[in-house]
């Protein structure tokens, strides 16, 4: 099985399963696999059970759990088995899950050995792409990979105190620059940078 997540019109056939929150997007899946998934609540697929992992543009609109620290929240507090996971709350007085560590703890998890994410992400730290679409609500950057890339100096210092459950070999990681004119109200429009960047990423296991 291959996943195509936040696939809104873009879809696919074969032997990939069309994810996206908006229940419009089956009425034109016609002959492809379609599925309705909320990415932010714990993934329902199974462990180990994904080939690859198809994500362009759907990452950056996962945020992170908003419950101030007193607050009870099933979200963080249980996946679906009742079990308490790394990087979320296990408590009152502990921090709630972050939406990066979340999408790609789930990535992993749901991943076969060796299965590939490709994930496509606008460069926070670049650009106007992250901050004009009020829709993106965390920022990703290509150095912060390194964080969930197995061996890496960053990964093991931090994963285990961040909840970092996921281990990947950077395969690739690409940028792109495109201009994009945004409209005036009056007058000429804008001319604006967007960079995006695409990784690959394989799990290890």
């Amino acid at each position: 099985m291959r996943l195509n997540l936040g696939c809104s019109d873009s879809l696919r056939g074969g032997e990939w399963l069309n994810v996206d929150i908006v229940e419009d997007c089956i009425l034109t899946a016609n002959g492809v696999n379609y599925q309705r998934a909320d990415l932010a609540l714990p993934w329902p697929w199974g462990d180990s059970s994904v080939d690859e992992i198809y994500a362009a543009d759907i990452f950056e609109h996962i945020g992170d759990c908003q419950h101030s620290g007193d607050q009870w929240c099933g979200q963080c507090m249980e996946d679906r088995r009742g079990e308490y996971l790394p990087g979320r709350a296990r408590g009152f007085d502990e921090r709630h899950w972050s939406g990066r560590i979340h999408v790609m703890n789930e990535s992993w998890r749901v991943l076969k050995p060796g299965g590939i994410l490709r994930m496509e992400c606008p460069d926070a730290a670049k650009g106007a792409g992250q901050w004009q679409d009020p829709t993106h609500v965390t920022p990703w950057t290509p150095n912060g990979l390194q964080y969930f890339a197995y061996n890496s100096p960053a990964h093991k210092r931090f994963a285990a105190a961040y909840g970092i459950m996921a281990r990947f070999k950077l395969i690739s990681c690409t940028e792109r620059k495109y201009n994009e004119v945004t409209p005036a109200l009056t007058g000429n429009g804008v001319m604006c940078e967007v960079w995006k960047f695409t990784a690959a990423m394989e799990a290890v296991k």
